[in-house]
């Protein structure tokens, strides 16, 4: 469990020396300050959640402290410590941000009981947020589907991973197979679940904005930094930090990252000091980053860091025996949103969605069975419900929109022909389809949108296509 940090602001060499030993006791990490001034510098130092603030300090007031560390850190708790009887200024502390208020001379039970309300109200607080955060689904690997053995064995491997402390994790695999939702049951069926899953996509923002974002940055740091802000990873300490598109990141912030694998520590942008942070790093990408090594766009120390268990999620393609699972688990799922009542797919419809390659994996999967369910007004999933690249494989249809002709030796295929046939050596499927690709991509000039709408197929399956043929 985290351990809170408590700074103390007191003129007297005695209350702060009890307070200390005592709360030290109770199991808080406690810093002290004599003065207001030495008080802020700690605060910026050490980043307490808590702060206990005398009125009556030399020269900088106890007022003036508050409004300091409120400017600095909003969200900090401050108790403030007064005269007996002084509500006034009690009262003028509070308005400035102070949440509890305490008289001289107090009791250490008197203490304790603010630390309670304070400890309550923080509980809350956290659990608003963990629930906020996982209000749509918690995402365990009772969620996760599949009764392939390929995945059934990945499986298994990534629930014995999520009971491990802080390994980090290194996910790969293609583009829609899962790795989000992996890395959310991986921290959900943790010790670790009770506290913040922060995750950021690190090639949705530009190489400075991404470090301000995972490590924070202090007060004047920058132009906009108009007061201090903490990072994903301070934010996340006790949690999980899920790295999306890990593949991305500059060399710069790849030195940085290591350095928070390595010690476990980040330092803000324009800080002097190193803070500890207590987090389990899941990194997720679609690229090869053994190749990035080799090509010295990604540091070769990181990349083993990163992969102290590696879990590479096959595509739907390498994992056929789970379609009919995962699509009638998408058809029941849409069938709630959209008041449908559509059944188990049919033997011709399986058969057809078998056929097809999968660019997009499971989230194509998972769009083309609310695009089915939408369009569908019968009980039963048809054919015309699936769209044009997938339902043209019924009864062999497999290039859509276009005609096939073969008139030579060489298996040339011509768009736009009426008829294929075949040559007295034979004719291979894989050649038609490569051809028939180029044509089309060299007949409108490499503009794979319009290519696609040639070939009555989607960009990404086109895509998928040009990079399996390396066209």
């Amino acid at each position: 469990m985290k351990q809170l940090k408590i700074l103390i602001i007191d003129d007297e060499k005695l209350i702060r020396w009890s307070m200390e030993k005592h709360l030290s006791s109770k199991g808080y990490l406690v810093f002290t300050a004599e003065t207001g001034e030495e008080g802020i510098r700690q605060f910026e130092l050490n980043s307490p959640e808590i702060v206990f603030v005398d009125n009556k300090l030399p020269k900088m007031q106890g007022l003036e402290v508050i409004a300091k560390l409120k400017s600095i850190e909003e969200e900090t708790i401050i108790v403030f410590i007064t005269a007996y009887g002084s509500i006034e200024t009690a009262v003028k502390a509070m308005k400035a941000g102070a949440s509890e208020y305490v008289n001289k001379p107090f009791t250490f039970e008197e203490v304790d009981v603010v630390l309670e309300n304070i400890n309550s109200r923080l509980k809350i607080g956290k659990e608003i947020q963990v629930l906020r955060r996982q209000q749509k689904d918690i995402v365990t690997f009772d969620h996760i589907i599949g009764e392939s053995a390929i995945f059934k064995q990945i499986l298994q491997l990534s629930k014995k991973i999520a009971k491990t402390k802080s390994t980090t994790v290194l996910l790969l695999g293609e583009s829609g197979t899962g790795k989000d939702m992996f890395a959310q049951a991986i921290h959900n069926e943790s010790d670790r679940n009770k506290n913040p899953f922060v995750t950021i996509n690190c090639s949705s923002l530009v190489e400075t904005l991404l470090e301000s974002e995972l490590f924070g940055h202090e007060k004047g740091a920058f132009t906009d930094a108009k007061q201090m802000k903490k990072g994903l990873f301070e934010v996340a300490d006790g949690g999980t930090v899920f790295l999306d598109e890990i593949g991305e990141i500059n060399q710069a912030t790849q030195i940085k990252l290591l350095g928070v694998l390595e010690n476990r520590v980040v330092r803000r942008l324009g800080g002097t000091v190193n803070i500890p942070v207590d987090i389990r790093v899941v990194a997720a990408t679609n690229k090869d980053l053994k190749k990035a090594v080799e090509e010295k766009t990604f540091r070769e120390d990181l990349y083993y860091r990163l992969k102290v268990f590696q879990i590479t999620l096959p595509s739907l393609r390498e994992r056929k025996e789970d379609l009919t699972i995962l699509a009638e688990h998408f058809i029941n799922y849409y069938n709630v949103q959209f008041q449908k009542n559509i059944g188990k797919l049919t033997e011709p419809i399986i058969q057809i969605l078998k056929q097809y390659d999968w660019p997009g994996n499971i989230r194509e999967l998972r769009n083309v069975m609310e695009r089915a369910v939408i369009l569908e007004s019968l009980n039963t999933l048809q054919t015309d419900s699936l769209p044009t690249d997938i339902a043209s494989l019924h009864e062999g249809k497999r290039y859509g929109a276009i005609s096939r002709y073969v008139d030579s030796p060489s298996a040339e295929v011509t768009l736009g022909s009426p008829e294929f046939g075949f040559s007295t050596e034979g004719l291979s499927l894989y050649d038609i389809e490569k051809q028939l690709i180029k044509q089309a991509l060299q007949k409108i000039d490499y503009n794979q949108t319009k290519a696609a709408e040639l070939l009555g197929i989607s960009r990404d399956t086109l895509r998928y296509k040009i990079k399996k043929y390396l066209l």
